[in-house]
């Protein structure tokens, strides 16, 4: 049984309120594990993944169930790695799945539940909806955990995400029921975001798309996230300015101008040293 979930508004700055909880953002993918009628996953999309994770099937999780979290794959660290993750969620091979299940298990956190004993709990307060989900989940489970909040902190939280260099936070005000398939602003994220000035060298011709670099010529990856309409038109100009070279599915501005400068903000690097998800803030100087 799939119950669309609900969704989080951004904001820029966390804050310290004891009228709600703060918890950790993990840099996962949205997850529904339901018991409803034996047991099923799924991603916030409704795409039905129960196949790909044999390790989460369990029988200590009761029958009539429906929790929401996330899944993750932890690092050398225990960090979330997201790219780890990717790769193993796209692994759709049946004769594959049962191996790799073992040597790159996920883990499921859950952070709330939707039905208990077969009945509907999303309408009651937060609080409630957590002491539920602390009776329906065993500590022992070995892939299996939740998601453990604390009261107000959302400052002191967010300084401990900056250190350890993970996603962001996330803020939840106590008493706000679950509002199925609704971006809320009772629940609110705040991303660890980095900040680096990179230069644009050319753009995609089929979608959207700025090819960028890093100053020492390195590529920074692709960014489409963020570009107001004016940015994009003066990139458009500056790119019949000084003339461009098109190959394939790319347009590459020409070589010996003077590089176009912009300030990003991403979430990470990947492990190919891109950018990953960068936003345009401004063009730089």
């Amino acid at each position: 049984m799939f119950i669309s979930p609900m969704l989080l508004h951004k904001v820029d700055t966390p804050f310290d309120d004891d009228e709600w909880l703060s918890e950790l953002k993990l840099d996962g993918i949205r997850f529904l594990y339901s018991t409803m009628s034996g047991v099923n996953f799924y991603t916030r999309h409704k795409n039905e993944v129960t196949e790909r994770f044999p390790e989460l099937v369990t029988g200590q999780i009761p029958k009539g169930t429906i929790l929401d979290g996330e899944i993750i794959i932890s690092d050398k660290d225990g960090k979330p790695d997201f790219e780890e993750l990717m790769s193993r969620f796209q692994v759709t091979n049946s004769r594959r799945i049962p191996m790799i299940s073992r040597s790159k298990p996920v883990t499921f956190c859950a952070f709330d539940v939707l039905y208990s004993k077969g009945k509907k709990v999303s309408h009651l307060p937060l609080m409630e909806r957590k002491e539920i989900l602390d009776e329906i989940l065993p500590k022992d489970l070995p892939f299996i955990t939740k998601v453990l909040p604390i009261n107000g902190n959302g400052k002191a939280l967010f300084d401990l995400v900056m250190q350890q260099q993970l996603e962001g936070i996330v803020l939840k005000k106590k008493d706000s029921n679950y509002e199925v398939g609704k971006r809320s602003s009772n629940w609110l994220k705040v991303i660890n975001y980095q900040y680096s000035t990179v230069e644009i060298v050319g753009s995609r011709k089929s979608e959207f798309g700025w090819l960028l670099r890093f100053p020492d010529g390195k590529s920074a990856g692709v960014m489409e996230l963020g570009v107001p309409a004016d940015a994009r038109k003066f990139v458009y100009e500056f790119a019949k300015m000084v003339g461009c070279e098109e190959v394939d599915d790319y347009v590459y501005f020409a070589k010996g101008n003077e590089a176009l400068k912009c300030n990003v903000k991403y979430r990470a690097l990947t492990k190919a040293g891109h950018l990953r998800l960068p936003s345009f803030v401004k063009f730089a100087s």
